[in-house]
This record gives structure tokens, C-alpha cells and sequence, in this order.
């Protein structure tokens, strides 16, 4: 008995580590769930619960739109399931500081968090705007204009309401004007030497050959027909205009310089593909480098 009692405690001394180290991996391991990763930005209104509906979100971002056309801040919106294992703080400045909402060295952005299956949201706001939405401010809009609405499951209510209160804030503080004409210069300065190269390149076609280039060029590139049907006709006037005034030989020679040069793969992708605008013609293009000051307010409904 002395013997079988001796050789099960060894047996247990023997394997109690193992499983006492098993135990601890498999603890580790449940505890350690991965982190909600941070969606793209590609509006001013990220809805990935389905909640609001097109029109709805389409309202609120037109709105937030004209507030960063008209005062340059910027105040993103997002709406997901859960955020867990974060809390809406940390994930609010994981958010914040991936999408740089608001203008770099202004800082002039605010991030509205919604995790709804936790029923919890967050302010985040940047330092830039923590004069004309201080922390108390913020956490009146969450307890006040918001969190009523939520109680109700009136989501698309509630987000607007807090969207309403922050625009009619930040339209009320003294910031820097938006750079929208800086913007479009910047652009037309990184652009200029294509369309001048196209200018060329289409004088050395005739005329109906060089209205069609031109217009699929600038359909590819903005995607509208009817700066298309522009560039073609500007395109035909350009090549009637340069083989009227340029020698025929000159262009001849050019353009069969040139359609060698083709056959060759002269090209080379050298246009690096469409977008040439740079987003131009008022669409979102995302945000501007701005950093939290680690102000804002959180709660829940």
C-alpha cells in the first residue's frame, strides 16, 4: 500500500508542473484577444454596424463636409460593434492617431466614437479645438444630446444631434482659414507638366484622332463625361491649330518619331495610371495630420 501510494505521489509530483504550466499557457492565451484593428478611412462617416441608413449617413457627412470647407477642422464619425478588449479611450486615440483627423500643426480635428454593442462613445478631441469643446462641453453633448437618443435605440438621432452640437461649436472659434485655394494651386502645379505634354502630344495627331486621345485621357482621369467631351473639342481646335501654323514635315516627323517610340514601349507606364487630380473637385481626401491633445469626454446610455 506504502509502495502504490509512493509511486502516485511521484506520479503526481512528476506531472503537476506540466499541468500547472498548461494551465497558465491556456489562461495567457484566452486572455490575450487581438484588438479591434482600425478601419480605412474613406468618409467623414464610417457606419460598420449597418445602422444608419445611406441617406442618413450621406446627411451627416455633407454637413461635416461644408464645415471643413467653410472653417478647415475636421470632425470624423465612427460607428462599430465593440471595441473589446480596448476601452473606448484607447481605441478612440489608436483611431485618432491612425487617420490624423484634423490639420497638421492646428490640430483643429474631433473624433465621435460610437461602440454600440458596449454602449459606450467617446469625444476625442484634438488640442486645437479643446478651447471651443472643453471636456465639460464634450461631456454635456454625450450626456445631454446624445445619450437621450441612444437610450431609445434612435442612433441616427442621437449621431446627429452630436454632430449638430460640435459643428455649432467649432463655427462659433477663431481658426486658421482653410487652405481649399492653396490646395487647388498645389494641385495644378503638380499637374501642369502632363497637360502640357498632352498639349504636345495631341497636336501631332490629326484632328479627329487627337479629339478622341484627348477626351479618353480626361475621361480616365476624372471619370466625367463631360470634361470628355471638353478635352475633345479642345483637342480638335489644338491639332487644327498646330498644323496650321507648324510645318507638315515637322509634324510628320514627329509623329512618326513618336509612334515608333510607341511601338517600342515608349509609354513605359511613365503616367503611373489614373488619379492625376489628386482628388480634386471637392471630394473627401482624408485626413489632414492632425495629433489628439487627449481631450474629449466618454460615456455610455
Amino acid at each position: 500500500m506504502t509502495a502504490i501510494y509512493r509511486h502516485h505521489a511521484a506520479i503526481a509530483r512528476y506531472f503537476l508542473p506540466i499541468l500547472l504550466a498548461l494551465s497558465v499557457l491556456f489562461g495567457l492565451q484566452a486572455g490575450a484577444q487581438e484588438l479591434v484593428p482600425v478601419p480605412a478611412l474613406e468618409a467623414r462617416v464610417t457606419d460598420l454596424t449597418g445602422t444608419l441608413s445611406p441617406e442618413q449617413a450621406a446627411t451627416l457627412e455633407q454637413k461635416l463636409a461644408a464645415l471643413e470647407q467653410s472653417k478647415g477642422a475636421q470632425v470624423f464619425v465612427l460607428m462599430l460593434p465593440t471595441v473589446q478588449p480596448d476601452t473606448v479611450e484607447t481605441y478612440a486615440r489608436r483611431v485618432f492617431d491612425e487617420w490624423k483627423v484634423g490639420r497638421a500643426k492646428i490640430d483643429d480635428g474631433i473624433l465621435f466614437l460610437i461602440a454600440k454593442d458596449d454602449r459606450r462613445m467617446r469625444l476625442e478631441v484634438g488640442y486645437g479645438l479643446e478651447g471651443a469643446v472643453p471636456d465639460v462641453l464634450a461631456a454635456r453633448i454625450i450626456n445631454d444630446h446624445v445619450a437621450p437618443h441612444f437610450k431609445m435605440n434612435d442612433y441616427a438621432g442621437g449621431t446627429a444631434a452630436g454632430v449638430g452640437a460640435l459643428v455649432t461649436l467649432i463655427e462659433q472659434e477663431e481658426l486658421p482659414p482653410p487652405d481649399n485655394d492653396w490646395q487647388q494651386s498645389s494641385e495644378f502645379e503638380e499637374d501642369w507638366p502632363f497637360f502640357i505634354f498632352l498639349v504636345f502630344f495631341i497636336s501631332l495627331w490629326p484632328a479627329l484622332l487627337a479629339a478622341i486621345i484627348a477626351g479618353i485621357v480626361i475621361l480616365g482621369i476624372t471619370g466625367s463625361l463631360g470634361f470628355a467631351l471638353i478635352a475633345a473639342v479642345a483637342g480638335f481646335l489644338i491639332s487644327i491649330i498646330a498644323h496650321k501654323f507648324m510645318p507638315a514635315r515637322s509634324i510628320s516627323n514627329a509623329s512618326r518619331n513618336r509612334r515608333g517610340d510607341y511601338g517600342r514601349g515608349g509609354f513605359g507606364g511613365g503616367f503611373g495610371g489614373g488619379g492625376g487630380f489628386g482628388g480634386g473637385g471637392g471630394g473627401f481626401g482624408g485626413g489632414g495630420g492632425g495629433s489628439s491633445g487627449g481631450g474629449g469626454a466618454s460615456g455610455g446610455w
